[in-house]
């Protein structure tokens, strides 16, 4: 009994580096990670968005997480990552890959070792930070990616491939 009310406090995240900074997102959120390849570039899409892959036969958009976050645009390097990853929008499942500086493991956290963010003087948008995680005597940002991207921007990722495809026929 007590051995399965530790498992509940303990969540699990996978850690990843934009620009000096460590994120995390939830592992439940995380489909996988690939290695960065062919990204076809669509047409009059955001700024943030880099393009789509073929996954195993699905389109999946993805972003740059840097350009979302306004950080500086870097070449991608043999670090460079895709996160793809299940977001939630109005009750529906929208899979979106995501570029990761670099990809670093899997960690547990104690829930109760995890803060609430800053109101005030933090770097990055209260919103997108589910959390402020407390590791080795550093610091992790939990995102929330389920309110970095509107609806209006994951509706564009999820029409656009296919207009361009028809466009093409």
């Amino acid at each position: 009994m007590q051995n399965e009310k530790a498992k509940q406090s303990i969540a699990l995240y996978l850690t990843f580096r934009l620009d000096q900074e460590m994120f995390s997102l939830d592992v439940s959120q995380v489909r996988e990670v690939l290695e960065v390849s062919n990204i076809t570039r669509v047409p009059r899409a955001p700024e943030y968005m880099r393009g789509v892959i073929n996954v195993r036969g699905a389109v999946v958009p993805v972003v740059d997480l840097r350009t979302k976050f306004g950080l500086d645009q870097v070449e991608d390097t043999q670090y460079t990552r895709i996160i793809v990853m299940e977001l939630e929008l109005d009750g529906e499942d929208v899979v979106l890959g995501a570029l990761a500086d670099s990809v670093h493991e899997v960690v547990e956290l104690d829930r109760e070792a995890v803060e609430a963010p800053p109101k005030i003087g933090a770097r990055w948008r209260s919103e997108y930070i589910k959390g402020i995680g407390k590791r080795d005597g550093g610091f992790i940002l939990i995102l929330d990616i389920d309110r970095v991207f509107t609806g209006e921007e994951l509706a564009f990722m999820d029409q656009k491939p296919a207009e361009e495809t028809e466009a093409a026929a």
